[in-house]
């Protein structure tokens, strides 16, 4: 039966709450690489459509740059960017510095994109910060600042060089997703071919990252994975982004039975607003995401459930704040699809919309949803950030 309350917060109280509490986006991906637009970005973008450009992996490259060239040389784009983050009232996102890439060169491009976002930092002179560890993000809150957490939505940078999880944990990677979609050395992805579990070489990894104290995270992975992952891991397990497949079905979500085991192991389940992943209609209200929260919340428990949106801007997917033409494809010509979404199959075309959340700054009537489903304050503090600062603090320090 949905969950419901006679009396409870109202949209005004709710959204004052939002502003009071610690608020924590459990992956937006595109936090220091996609959340700015500007003026000299649009003629870029509108340049390289002119010469040619047959997709937007081709361009989104030189867009993650500009973004951190214009926040480290404009006021005006710092003042742009860092407003995005006030309408959120987001206090730490989690923000991803490797995904959906081919194997080769991601090692590199890691590198690259940890080491524009400390420059990024450096730039905002203060107001933003890399969080390493529950301190750090209690630290932040305290002093009304915001923080970027980092981290892998895959394994490639890793490479078959296990002492790289070492190198990146000392420059700041506190989570790692095992696989994105497809298969890699660890394991399989939840749209793969096959659903496999862990390589050997994979349980190796999951050994190392608890060691380091990285949370371990598999939000893409197959289920197998899941399952093998809570075998191998002596710490919590999470997964930071995903929806309930019992309110409905699609292949990124997960089984209640993978949830609540995770939740037993003193786990964490963070709930996406991709409206094709928590729906199949075309038209998905917030009361949706809504009702994802509080069945995971039936099955976890109100201590192991929480938000990680997943998107940052407009459209059916994660999206960034750029604005493609609609004539340019998510892959060129002639390019294999590393992400591995089939875009009719998974709901990723343009006719599947959320209503209430166009934008990372929409994020307070995420709150709003949630008060209307009948959570109450201490609940919802839970949700919003508590939850997951506890099982941060347990693995990373």
């Amino acid at each position: 039966m949905p969950r419901t309350r006679t009396a409870g917060l109202t949209p005004d109280e709710a959204k004052r709450l939002h502003r009071e509490a610690l608020v924590i986006d459990t992956q937006q991906p595109p936090i220091t690489t996609g959340a700015l637009f500007t003026p000299r970005m649009k003629q870029a973008l509108e340049e390289a459509v002119r010469k040619g450009a047959t997709g937007r992996d081709e361009v989104s490259p030189r867009m993650a740059a500009m973004t951190a060239d214009e926040l480290m040389t404009s006021s005006e784009a710092r003042a742009q960017y860092l407003g995005l983050w006030d309408r959120s009232g987001v206090t730490v996102a989690c923000g991803t510095f490797s995904g959906s890439h081919r194997y080769t060169g991601a090692f590199e491009r890691a590198n690259e994109l940890i080491s524009r976002a400390y420059g990024i930092v450096h730039a905002l002179g203060g107001k933003v910060e890399i969080c390493r560890s529950a301190d750090d993000i209690e630290r932040v809150h305290r002093q009304d600042r915001r923080g970027v957490v980092i981290d892998f939505q895959n394994t490639t940078p890793f490479g078959d060089e296990l002492d790289r999880i070492q190198h990146f944990h000392n420059l700041g990677l506190r989570m790692v997703q095992l696989t994105y979609n497809l298969r890699n050395l660890v394991g399989d992805g939840c749209t793969e071919t096959t659903q496999g579990g862990l390589s050997y070489f994979g349980r190796e990894v999951v050994r190392r990252l608890n060691e380091a104290r990285i949370l371990v995270d598999v939000s893409h992975c197959s289920e197998q994975v899941g399952w093998d992952a809570l075998k191998i891991s002596t710490a919590p397990v999470i997964v930071s982004h995903s929806s309930s497949k019992a309110v409905c079905y699609h292949d990124r979500g997960k089984t209640d039975e993978l949830a609540k085991a995770i939740a037993d192991r003193g786990g964490y389940f963070g709930v996406v607003v991709i409206p094709g992943f928590i729906s199949d209609k075309p038209e998905v209200p917030l009361d949706t995401f809504a009702e994802h929260v509080a069945h995971l919340v039936d099955v976890c428990g109100i201590d192991h459930v929480g938000i990680g949106t997943d998107k940052m801007g407009p459209g059916p997917g994660t999206e960034s704040l750029v604005e493609y033409p609609d004539t340019l494809p998510r892959h060129g010509s002639g390019t294999f699809d590393w992400a591995g979404f089939r875009l009719k199959e998974h709901r990723l075309l343009g006719d599947h919309v959320l209503r209430g959340y166009e934008s990372f700054g929409d994020w307070p009537n995420l709150t709003v949803a949630l008060a209307k489903r009948g959570f109450n304050e201490e609940e919802l503090r839970k949700l919003l950030g508590l939850n997951y600062l506890r099982v941060f603090r347990d693995v990373c320090g």
